[in-house]
């Protein structure tokens, strides 16, 4: 069967993932892409519907992102939010201009119930606004159907062309209503299925794969986190002792997480994943020695991970495939989705060398968010503990030293960190939390310890809420508990004189630090 999808087209809006994120809450697939993309690429995609997304600039001034006028003339359903509904008029004949009152933030909006985008939402509702242009004029053939009181036109349709424009952003938590209009685009105005469920999704997957590999052998790169353990189980549930799954312990692990990882898969654990333990510490560390800059470290720890698993499949014998646990926001933060830029590079995406000795990369998690994952992961039967692990980044602590990496350095973060952690759960907060961490910051200050002058680390907790992992921010944890730790890594950690809590969201800052 083949699989409907929704697209979104990009124009640079922050809230691009956020859309599809929300379709597929509706259970019907999603891809972003960028403006750029040809015409008839979207034509043979041949989606249900399409949205295009909000932009930082005038859809009307020079050099603006922009669309084709016969985007609008496939007979395919078309939802512009913000920027896309401006373009969208501007398009079709419509005006935009700069608006008289700007509008930021939560505005009572008046719609028309009986418009379907609208089907079972309030006269009066909340929306999130942000806009300095406004639709001045509605393009021809389209009727306003919700408007405030300084936005004439917040939302228009042409009800002959299935064409739909909202002036707002219904894909924020902070427009009330914002998920039933969205699912009444998907369901009433594009007609899908809502098919497209985890349960389905791994039934597929595993068909896919097995074609896929035929009679071919497997090396899976295995780090022990949620996102390579789901693709680890998922390739073994398909292609079964085809599969070997090779864990390098780079040395840049948390602590004792190397002997952790091989208790569970190694072969005592619960599957047989032909398991090979890889202690390559020594060999990473020469590799960053002198190394400062993220983007470089990341690509070296990346480098370095393919040439080990190049070397463990000649030992092995003939491999076709490599599988990665690689997954949608690792592919929009390395800009391969959408009009993304390059926020950093993943050891699994952007970071693969030029050259890599197999016939073929398999990603079965490429499509998904880490929340998705997670629901494969249990349709897989992994336990609880294992899916709701916390996430851990591929080049490991080497993205949380800033800075040159050493033994040393890494002794203090993977000590820190499992204080932090051990308190975390002590507190009862590990359960609220969806990722926290130790890192260590470059930064050595003066400190007094058993009155004697210090001149040590400071080390940075970091704790953030999140959903999908595109947007984050930080938790709030008890005073009390923030001090506890404090004392504790200050006290049991040699070279740390200074803890620091960092209260960042994501955006402006990522969930990592480097």
């Amino acid at each position: 069967m083949k699989r409907e999808k929704i697209i979104v087209i990009d124009f640079g809006g922050q809230y691009n993932q956020l859309v599809a994120r929300r379709v597929r809450e509706c259970n019907v697939y999603c891809e972003i892409y960028s403006y750029r993309t040809d015409l008839q690429k979207i034509r043979e995609m041949n989606p249900k519907g399409i949205i295009l997304t909000g932009g930082p600039n005038s859809c009307y001034e020079e050099g603006a992102a922009t669309c084709d006028k016969e985007l609008f003339e496939l007979g395919i359903p078309v939802l512009g939010l913000c920027y896309g509904a401006q373009l969208m008029t501007q398009v079709l004949g419509g005006k935009v201009s700069k608006a008289p009152v700007r509008e930021y933030g939560k505005i009572e909006v008046t719609v028309d119930p009986t418009c379907k985008l609208f089907s079972d939402v309030p006269e009066k509702t909340i929306c999130w606004m942000s806009h300095n242009d406004y639709i001045e004029t509605i393009a021809p053939g389209f009727t306003r159907v919700a408007w405030t009181d300084h936005c004439p036109v917040a939302a228009a349709l042409n009800s002959e062309k299935n064409l739909y424009l909202i002036q707002f952003h219904p894909e924020v938590l902070h427009t009330v209503e914002g998920t039933r209009m969205i699912s009444n685009f998907v369901y009433h105005v594009c007609n899908c299925a809502g098919d497209w469920k985890m349960d389905a999704f791994v039934e597929n997957s595993v068909q896919a794969l097995r074609e896929k590999v035929g009679g071919g052998r497997v090396l899976c790169a295995l780090s022990g986190g949620v996102d390579s353990s789901v693709a680890a189980v998922l390739l073994s549930k398909a292609v079964g002792d085809q599969l070997t799954c090779v864990f390098v312990d780079h040395g840049l692990l948390r602590k004792n997480e190397g002997d952790e990882v091989e208790a569970v898969f190694g072969p005592e654990g619960n599957y047989d994943l032909n398991f090979i333990r890889v202690n390559a510490q020594e060999r990473f560390y020469q590799k960053l020695a002198g190394v400062s800059e993220p983007e470089r470290k990341r690509k070296i720890i990346g480098e370095e991970f393919i040439r080990v698993f190049e070397e463990e499949a000649k030992k092995i014998g003939a491999v076709d495939f490599l599988v990665q646990g690689t997954i949608y926001p690792d592919v929009v933060e390395s800009g391969l989705g959408g009009e993304s830029a390059v926020i950093k590079s993943h050891h699994n995406v952007g970071g693969l060398p030029d050259y890599v000795d197999f016939k073929e990369i398999i990603e079965p998690l490429r499509d998904l968010f880490k929340d998705e994952v997670r629901k494969v992961g249990l349709e897989l039967g992994i336990p609880g503990n294992l899916v709701y692990r916390q996430p851990f980044p591929g080049p490991g602590l080497g993205i949380r030293i800033i800075g040159e990496v050493t033994a040393e350095k890494v002794r203090i973060v993977q000590d820190a960190d499992a204080i932090y952690r051990e308190e975390i759960a002590k507190a009862g907060l590990d359960k609220e939390i969806n990722q926290y961490f130790a890192a260590l910051t470059n930064m050595r200050s003066v400190g007094v310890m058993g009155d004697e002058r210090t001149y040590d680390y400071a080390v940075a907790l970091r704790a953030v809420k999140t959903i999908d992992f595109m947007t984050a921010e930080a938790a709030e944890i008890p005073y009390d508990v923030l001090t506890r730790v404090m004392n504790r890594i200050i006290n049991e950690v040699r070279g740390v004189n200074r803890v620091l809590y960092d209260v960042s969201s994501k955006p402006p800052g990522t969930i990592e630090f480097e």
